[in-house]
């Protein structure tokens, strides 16, 4: 097989477009099978939560963490005055996600140069791909399989055109020297929340303007209105802002918008968009490549193999895997996708169903949040709450530990099939939920029922104990149908 970057042409077993996550995990899967392999990434080596995501942000939120600690430890009576240098809060930042990116850029390093090629894929026809060159010219690959995992990049509506060199996304954060002084958020998703929280608690004059209600990612209504409660106790929020406009200033950005009924303007420095993220699918050519596309333009799949639906009988396969999917747009989703499309890729047509583990989506905003399973909004859609399935509940302000700690804020509920007593999934604002919320997605994969997730250990004093709360209210109302 000849396959240096300088040959014009080159035949494999599978191509992957992307090196990202998803798309260093279906290399190695499709390795391991084939030494016919070759990885095509057109920008920069280290995964987008190496780069600007999960690693990154949170190094902003410890350092936020670490000031409002320190801020309200009065209670304890543990007095301290606070001072936060934004120079060397990005300097660290900066340095540990330099870090972490390393690590990634050494493993794609270690991969031979001639399963490499640095450009830009398109098909030109199905299982056939035209690649310009970074360094100049084009390659032809001829793939018998491909893995399309290009990832996806922030979506800036229209709407934000006036203040566009004001503009920023959650990628630009990361290089900034210095905190700025002041930033309006747009978006109250998981980006939104987590960096528009950890800016004000570092002493940014901050505000969020989000839409439809979302709050991260929950869905169960109680749930939300318990985060809203404590989130806003340290951050401007308003989960279904109505904003007028946009006028880009001498020094900024001032934006007109409602606040209890009365119009108001504010004005910022920087305006950060958060409004949420796109499959970088535009350039790759997928009119050529066989596959059926949804209204969207996002390839029809089966999400056990992650096998695209194809147009024709005999057209060479082609898998997707990771943020370009548009399905579940975590890190652990990203790699095990990748995995399983490598590896059906590499044994095609021998194609097999994958282990995709149970929904674990965690928010590292205070109080954390987290959702596990099947949401509420699906149970709802699905059935009629205490009629199909029971919800089992804790009040985070009462619970011992969480008082301890001061940290006695926000609400968790648990749902079980009003039948079976099975652990469906989970909904939760409170602290520690990070943790709760892996206990609960091993038990929801396990398919445990409520009276067994009951039997297992719990110790005290633990935060862990509000979850046997919940679990002993959702028992009860089971017990007693």
């Amino acid at each position: 097989m000849n396959t240096t970057p300088s040959t014009s042409e080159m035949t494999v077993d599978v191509a992957v477009i992307g090196a990202g996550t998803a798309g260093l995990a279906a290399y190695r899967a499709a390795a391991a099978v084939t030494p016919r392999v070759v990885m095509i990434e057109a920008g920069p080596h280290g995964t987008t939560c190496a780069r600007v995501g999960c690693m990154p942000s949170k190094l902003l939120i410890a350092a936020a963490e670490a000031a409002h600690h320190a801020r309200h430890a009065g209670p304890f009576g543990v007095h301290a005055s606070v001072e936060v240098n934004g120079r060397e809060v990005m300097d660290r930042v900066r340095r540990e996600r330099d870090r972490f990116v390393g690590f990634v850029v050494d493993s794609v390093d270690r991969i031979p140069e001639d399963h490499k090629l640095h450009g830009r894929a398109r098909f030109v026809a199905p299982g056939e791909l035209a690649v310009t060159l970074t360094g100049g010219g084009t390659a032809r690959v001829r793939a018998r399989s491909v893995v399309i995992a290009t990832g996806s990049s922030p979506f800036v509506p229209p709407v934000f055109e006036p203040a566009r060199d004001r503009l920023v996304l959650n990628d630009d954060v990361f290089a900034w020297d210095e905190l700025p002084r002041s930033v309006a958020v747009f978006g109250a998703g998981v980006i939104g929340l987590e960096i528009g929280q950890a800016l004000s608690r570092l002493g940014v004059r901050t505000r969020v303007f989000g839409r439809s209600g979302s709050v991260g990612p929950l869905s169960d209504p109680k749930v939300k209105e318990a985060a809203l409660a404590a989130i806003r106790k340290d951050l401007s929020l308003d989960v279904d802002a109505k904003v007028h406009g946009l006028t880009r200033t001498v020094d900024g950005v001032t934006i007109r918008f409602e606040e209890d009924g009365n119009e108001r303007s504010e004005s910022f420095e920087w305006v950060l968009v958060a409004t949420g993220r796109r499959p970088n699918l535009g350039a790759l050519g997928l009119e050529h490549a066989g596959i059926q596309l949804d209204a969207r333009g996002v390839p029809a799949f089966d999400r056990t193999t992650l096998q695209c639906v194809t147009t024709t009988s005999g057209t060479p396969p082609v898998f997707i895997a990771g943020d370009v999917n548009d399905d579940v747009p975590l890190l652990h989703e990203a790699a095990d996708e990748g995995r399983i499309a490598g590896d059906n890729a590499a044994r095609f047509p021998t194609v097999k169903p994958g282990l995709r583990r149970s929904l674990l989506a965690i928010t590292f905003s205070d109080p954390q949040l987290a959702v596990v399973g099947t949401t509420y909004a699906a149970l709802a859609k699905a059935g009629e709450p205490g009629k199909d399935f029971v919800i089992g509940e804790i009040d985070f302000g009462d619970q011992g530990r969480s008082r301890v700690m001061l940290q006695n804020k926000g609400l968790g509920r648990v749902y079980a099939d009003k039948k079976t007593g099975r652990f469906l999934g989970a909904e939760l604002a409170g602290p520690r939920a990070e943790h709760i919320g892996h206990l609960l997605a091993w038990a929801h994969q396990q398919e445990l029922d409520i009276a067994g997730m009951l039997a297992m250990p719990f110790y005290h004093p633990v935060v862990e104990e509000g979850l046997r709360t919940a679990l002993r209210d959702a028992h009860a109302k089971l017990s007693a149908a």
